[in-house]
């Protein structure tokens, strides 16, 4: 039988017990085997309900358990590197949530932790470890559409819940941290290096002062990329990949669902009535089951986590630059 990596939850966050969790649950590599919250009540709820062996109330003690290989940590986005840290520092592999971090130089310090500790700590874009993902780069790296020139993104929700942890700027929501890290990194996944410059648009909400409209261009040294992202638009995303001989199109790019096939759309014709579009799909699966084993995988065999620390790091310091220009009103460099 296969080993498998016992991994412990902190916190009883939506994302964890909705979609993370019932993902790893069914991973080869991966087995979910304690989950903690300031509430040892909302543990307990959340074991019972998700058949996990252990339940523990504080987060402290979850981290003292010798059983315990790996940490998934959901925390809200504040919390994302002191907690990070403390975890590495008590032995555990980390799979952060996105956005790794607030701000650049909080991502780095997380190099020191993982050079001391050294555990695995990568950031959790799920998309990374996905069917429709990786057959993008295969695609890419064959030639298929020419040279990758520009890179267009789209993805929002509408939510004005005042108590929503997306919508209170301290805890760092709004559109850019939330969902735009996204665009950001299919832009970097597409063009396989960090954009040189960028600039960026915000539009804030006036009462939560959350950014619920964030436009953003992109310089990288081989085209543009651009993208939108909104919490309060109605849903939508997609990603296009457009080269020099054809274009890639992904139908639901961000929260591919578990229950049906996934697709993406080739066009080498240049038809704009959609004539010759090739369209290949993928067979049903769970991304946060690929990206839970790919990690333990990681783990097991000493290999390199889909998205490492420095990948985290470029992309924040992506997130980081588009506040800058918008503020600035101009192109600011992005540094990392």
């Amino acid at each position: 039988m296969t080993r498998k990596v016992r991994w412990g939850v902190l916190s009883t966050a939506a994302i964890g017990v909705k979609k993370v969790i019932p993902g790893m649950q069914r991973g080869q590599y991966s087995e979910v085997a304690a989950i903690a919250s300031r509430d040892l009540a909302k543990a307990k709820a959340a074991a019972g309900e998700l058949g996990i062996e252990k339940a523990y109330g504080s987060y402290e003690e979850l981290l003292a358990d010798p059983e315990i290989d790996a940490i998934y940590n959901p925390l809200p986005n504040q919390l994302h590197v002191p907690w990070t840290a403390k975890a590495a520092e008590a032995g555990k592999h980390v799979l952060c949530e996105k956005p790794l971090s607030m701000t650049v130089v909080e991502a780095e310090s997380l190099l020191q932790v993982r050079k001391r500790t050294g555990v695995k700590i990568g950031e959790a874009f799920m998309i990374r470890s996905f069917t429709q993902w990786l057959r993008l780069q295969e695609l890419l790296r064959e030639g298929r559409i020419g040279e990758l020139r520009a890179v267009s993104a789209f993805f929002s929700y509408f939510n004005v819940d005042p108590t929503n942890i997306r919508n209170k700027v301290e805890t760092g929501g709004g559109a850019l941290y939330d969902i735009g890290c996204y665009c950001i990194q299919s832009a970097r996944t597409g063009f396989g290096t960090q954009p040189t410059r960028v600039a960026g648009l915000i539009e804030r909400d006036p009462a939560l002062g959350t950014d619920r409209l964030t436009s953003a261009l992109m310089e990288f040294p081989a085209g543009h990329a651009t993208f939108t992202c909104s919490t309060q638009t109605i849903p939508y995303q997609r990603v296009h990949f457009v080269g020099t001989k054809g274009r890639i199109e992904i139908e639901i790019p961000f929260n591919a669902p578990k229950d049906r096939p996934t697709r993406l759309f080739i066009d080498e014709t240049g038809d704009i009535f959609g004539g010759g579009i090739v369209t290949e799909e993928f067979p049903t699966a769970d991304q946060y089951t690929m990206q839970g084993d790919a990690f333990s995988k990681a783990i097991l065999e000493g290999g390199e986590v889909p998205v490492p620390l420095e990948e985290g790091i470029a992309n924040m310091a992506v997130i980081e630059a588009i506040f800058r220009a918008a503020e600035a009103g101009g192109w600011v460099d992005v540094s990392a």
